[in-house]
């Protein structure tokens, strides 16, 4: 991974307010059980900014909502870079000190032992002594200035860092509240089940409360039950930030689930059986959220109504002829390859996602390209097949695999097969495998389909493939050493 750039000034560009909120003492956040006022968050930005050490680049991991909020804005405001991986795994951290060697760790745990120099993030200013403070200044930020790096996995393994400026996650974001209905002049509050650190989860529980006027939630939400208590514990109207794995876990509870206004999810594409249950569970709207670290976020659809994802205004999606795409068993291909541009999106960003223009605003998502397969001449994607794998009644979770061909096995003319991992306690591998047949190919069966406990999804609720690879090797493996069964 490159070096950081050394960070420039920003010339005479537009400005931005810290925060949207029109009064001192609207309620900014709930933490610990109280309602923060945007006076005391000032208060607990400034000071934190004054005593942040030397460094230009600061890695943020608080797991608390609030105290990642206040050290992001707190080094937003001291002129520093937050750098904003996918993983905290200790091959990340010395891959951000190379790219970052200024970099320190900014956290709030006693026990933090990140391999960086360490900065715990002090306490803050109490309710009562914020009240006595002056009529707050809100710092005023060039829309130029870095905020942050977001990574992503480079198709070698390297992070690839995607600068974000300020100008460019409030333009986001605001177009984000207004699209999603959160200006009508109520007092909302975010409660999230993403964590901060993910683009998603920085722009839809921290930048969407600073830009959108509103509140969020600190709680640090996962399981069901810490889902129903955080609804609980703040007023309405009331949003639920959260992905479909978060959501699939929360449906599968017997509770009565308390009541939201509205309920966002990315990540990953829902279903509309999933959409229209959550509706009804959670009294309230779903919109699902399509972006992308290098775009922000893009478009919206109510998944419960349609299958069409409406474009963000300004934003144009255009479709160029490529030549030579994917190789498949009947060779290259001429594809066409869709590009983002306009509103927020600083510049022409290419898609990854297989993307199906319906009109200038419309468009349909057919997965991600690199989830294309090819399997006897006939094409579909993983992201399809984990659909109607996960609709099945009785699975509670499931993905399907394609395992890197094995050394020599390259031939022309080798066909792989597909795996797949699924949690269904209460069926029997031949009753998923009727149901697949009559919602997909034969081609792409599971050959074989392997049942677990859990599955390792990330916090986001994504298996990435250094994660799964050497799982279904395990699985395969221990399934070769045992007798023959029945099943796949």
């Amino acid at each position: 991974m490159p070096a950081a750039p050394t960070h420039r000034q920003p010339g005479n560009g537009r400005a931005y307010p810290l925060v949207s909120h029109t009064s001192p003492d609207s309620i900014i956040a709930w933490h610990l059980g109280q309602a923060v006022t945007v006076r005391r968050f000032l208060a607990d930005v400034m000071r934190l900014a004054a005593e942040l050490p030397p460094g230009g680049h600061i890695f943020n991991v608080c797991a608390d909502r609030y105290r990642f909020t206040v050290g992001l804005c707190a080094a937003l405001v001291a002129g520093k870079i937050s750098l904003l991986p996918s993983t905290h795994t200790p091959e990340m951290v010395r891959q951000l000190a190379s790219f970052a060697p200024d970099a320190f760790c900014l956290h709030d745990t006693p026990d933090c032992d990140i391999a960086l120099p360490r900065f715990r993030i002090p306490g803050f200013v109490g309710q009562a002594a914020a009240a006595t403070l002056p009529e707050p200044r809100i710092p005023s930020i060039p829309g130029e200035r870095v905020m942050a790096y977001v990574f992503t996995s480079g198709s070698t393994g390297q992070p690839v860092p995607h600068r974000k400026t300020w100008g460019f996650l409030v333009s986001n974001v605001r177009a984000a509240a207004a699209r999603l209905g959160l200006q009508d002049g109520r007092a909302y509050t975010l409660v999230g089940t993403v964590p901060p650190q993910h683009m998603y989860g920085f722009e839809s529980t921290v930048l969407l409360a600073l830009q959108g006027g509103i509140a969020l939630s600190a709680a640090h939400t996962f399981y069901p039950a810490d889902i129903c208590d955080a609804l609980e514990a703040v007023p309405r109207p009331r949003v639920l930030v959260t992905s479909p794995v978060h959501l699939r876990a929360l449906l599968l509870s017997p509770a009565r689930l308390p009541p939201a206004d509205l309920i966002l999810s990315a990540t990953a594409p829902l279903s509309e059986k999933l959409a229209c249950e959550a509706e009804a569970r959670l009294a309230a709207p779903l919109m699902e959220i399509y972006g992308s670290t290098e775009t922000g976020q893009l478009a919206t659809r109510r998944t419960a109504q349609t299958s069409a994802w409406e474009l963000f205004p300004g934003v144009k999606l255009e479709a160029r002829r490529q030549t030579g795409g994917e190789s498949g068993e009947s060779g290259a291909e001429d594809q066409d390859q869709v590009w983002a541009a306009g509103g927020h999106v600083e510049q022409p960003v290419a898609m990854g996602d297989a993307l199906e223009l319906l009109d200038e605003t419309r468009f349909l998502l057919h997965g991600r390209k690199a989830d294309l397969i090819n399997i006897a001449g006939k094409r579909t994607s993983l992201a399809y097949l984990n659909h109607q794998l996960n609709a099945i009644e009785g699975v509670e979770d499931g993905v399907f695999f394609m395992p890197d061909a094995p050394p020599g096995e390259q031939a022309e003319g080798h066909v792989r097969r597909l795996v797949a991992l699924v949690m269904a306690p209460r069926l029997q591998a031949a009753q998923i495998l009727h149901a697949l047949r009559e919602r997909i190919d034969p081609a792409f069966l599971p050959r074989p389909l392997l049942f677990v406990d859990t599955l390792p999804r990330n916090a986001t609720g994504k298996l990435p493939h250094e994660i799964l690879a050497p799982l279904v090797a395990r699985l395969q493996a221990a399934r070769q050493s045992q007798p023959p069964g029945e099943g796949a």
